[in-house]
């Protein structure tokens, strides 16, 4: 796999007792620390050029991978696995390892981000990877990490959380406080929560039972 937006994997070693996998160094971390890690004083709030960059990243990597084949699909999309460049640049990392490693040892810290049709962690859809991507939108919207996806803290629903927020017109309420300082981009910032909203769909378009619904789940596609 080779994309700008994928992290490169450079080496691996496989032992009985040992398996590593190296990775480029990503020096800015990973989006879950730069959206929830230091929240005093000091912190230097994220701006809507940065998180657009970042989701807009993410979304041509996963795209990338989605278009390697109809069951190829990256099965972890979290926070916590988007890497940073020194320039903001959203790398998406610890692509297809789902299908190889067995059930996480905290399987609650990625719950928030699971598609409600999935039961197995190895079986993860393309349409699947949509909804976590969609949640993955929502969290950079709000600043606000889903279930169980940071340790120690409690976490919404997100999807859910939005979507009544919405129904009863408070649009502006779901938007993370450091974004609504930054003028003219509501519009975006709304386009984007529509967006995230389509791809956190309760559920994704049947092949055989396509509803005329077009807000449900689809394939990945980001050309504009």
């Amino acid at each position: 796999m080779d994309h700008e937006n994928l992290v490169p994997l450079r080496a691996y070693y496989y032992s009985r007792d040992e398996k590593l996998l190296v990775y480029d160094y990503m020096p800015m971390g990973s989006l879950s620390a730069l959206l929830h890690g230091n929240k005093g004083a000091g912190r230097t709030p994220l701006n809507w050029e940065i998180r657009s960059g970042i989701a807009l990243g993410a979304a041509r990597g996963i795209q990338y991978l989605h278009s390697q084949g109809p069951n190829v699909s990256h099965g972890n999309i979290k926070s916590s696995n988007i890497l940073l460049t020194k320039s903001y640049n959203g790398k998406v990392s610890d692509f297809g390892l789902a299908h190889l490693v067995g059930p996480s040892t905290t399987p609650n810290r990625v719950a928030g981000y699971r598609a409600p049709e999935v039961t197995d962690p190895k079986k993860v859809s393309q349409k699947a990877d949509v909804y976590s991507f969609g949640v993955l939108l929502l969290e950079i919207l709000t600043g606000k990490p889903p279930t169980h996806a940071l340790l120690n803290e409690e976490g919404v629903d997100l999807p859910r959380w939005v979507q009544s927020i919405v129904k009863e017109e408070w649009t502006a309420e779901v938007f993370d406080l450091e974004l609504l300082r930054y003028q003219n981009v509501e519009e975006e910032m709304v386009q984007l929560l529509q967006l995230a909203i389509d791809c956190a769909e309760q559920y994704p378009i049947r092949p055989n039972n396509v509803r005329s619904d077009k807000s449900n789940r689809g394939a990945m596609s980001f050309e504009h």
